[in-house]
């Protein structure tokens, strides 16, 4: 029988020193990058399944932003069924797997190579993504690929205010770990407000959309087996909100990029119509050494540590483990 709650497992001890390992290998990233910009960079595509295309929101967002190379994000197995017709010589795809082993990407890195373009990827050393692409590296997912974002901007020229970006890599950790501590009362609150919520909608926009998708499916749904929904914060106006009354449970992520009106939007209407609505707001939130021109940047991943914290605290209130499965890695599927 299932605990009625679990310990609060702690803050993780190497939060800083992972984050930092994946900082460690900027220059790596960028001279991979240089290497292809020189030959003629074509387009980038951000590939994966699961978290590791969740994680790959942030770098999108900010090239589709900023750089007049084109950006394309791509579902592992997408890829594997129709090669897209730009990939080829001159492209650089990017991939991610927590463990390395998920079949449809590491399936998705051989038929990105076939096509002659240049692949990395985040991924476990010796793990079969990492001995299917030209270059692997270690790391964080989602800062991984920003970073694979930011050398991209610096080898084409559009970069910007590199000592800003630098100060913002340089404070990151600590920021993200600041963060994290900072909203642990009310990280908790949200967790005992809905953990046992029937139904919960997650909202987000821009690069934050990728933590209300995947907060509901890989956090609530998959971790925790509860029934939730994930929507970008302007889709939700679309028919999502009929079903909203004054119990229904709503996390609103808000971030601090140029989407953040469509959130405010979003906030308005749940303060009417939604009373026991949450929302979680990175503005909140003191981030240590990050310049303000760069908060928007790093607001995504900042929402990514706390999603992380928050399903600990469901997994203590509710007494479910999060590595408890039904189906995943336990079937054939």
């Amino acid at each position: 029988m299932t605990a009625t709650t679990l310990p609060l497992k702690p803050i993780k001890d190497d939060f800083v020193e992972k984050l930092q390992e994946t900082i460690d290998q900027r220059e790596q990233i960028a001279s991979v990058v240089r290497d292809l910009a020189d030959k003629g960079l074509k387009n980038v595509f951000f590939v994966g399944a699961g978290g590791s295309l969740i994680c790959s929101y942030p770098a999108h967002y900010i090239l589709q932003a900023r750089s007049a190379v084109p950006a394309f994000q791509v579902q592992s197995d997408e890829l594997n069924c129709q090669t897209p017709r730009l990939m080829g010589e001159g492209s650089l795809v990017v991939l991610a797997s927590y463990t390395g082993t998920t079949k449809e990407t590491v399936a998705a890195a051989k038929t990105a190579k076939a096509t002659g373009a240049t692949v990395i990827a985040v991924a476990k050393e010796g793990s079969p993504l990492a001995q299917a692409v030209d270059v692997a590296f270690k790391g964080k997912s989602d800062l991984f690929e920003l970073l694979v974002g930011y050398a991209v901007l610096e080898a084409t020229g559009e970069l910007g205010e590199s000592a800003d970006v630098d100060a913002a890599l340089q404070a990151l950790p600590k920021a993200l770990l600041s963060a994290v501590e900072q909203s642990e009362e009310h990280l908790a609150a949200v967790a005992t407000a809905y953990k046992d919520a029937p139904f919960t909608y997650v909202l987000g926009s821009g690069p934050s959309y990728n933590w209300a998708y995947g907060f509901a499916m890989c956090f609530l749904q998959e971790m925790q087996w509860k029934q939730a929904a994930g929507y970008n914060s302007g889709e939700f106006f679309q028919g999502a909100f009929e079903m909203v009354q004054d119990d229904t449970a709503v996390i609103l992520w808000l971030g601090e990029d140029a989407s953040r009106p469509m959130g405010e939007r979003a906030q308005r209407f749940l303060e009417t119509y939604a009373p026991a609505h949450q929302v979680i707001d990175v503005k909140q939130l003191e981030l240590p050494g990050v310049p303000e021109a760069l908060r928007g940047d790093v607001s995504p991943l900042v929402i990514g540590a706390l999603a992380d914290r928050l399903a600990q605290h469901y997994e203590s209130q509710r007494g479910h483990d999060l590595e408890t499965r039904r189906y995943m890695f336990k079937v054939e599927y």
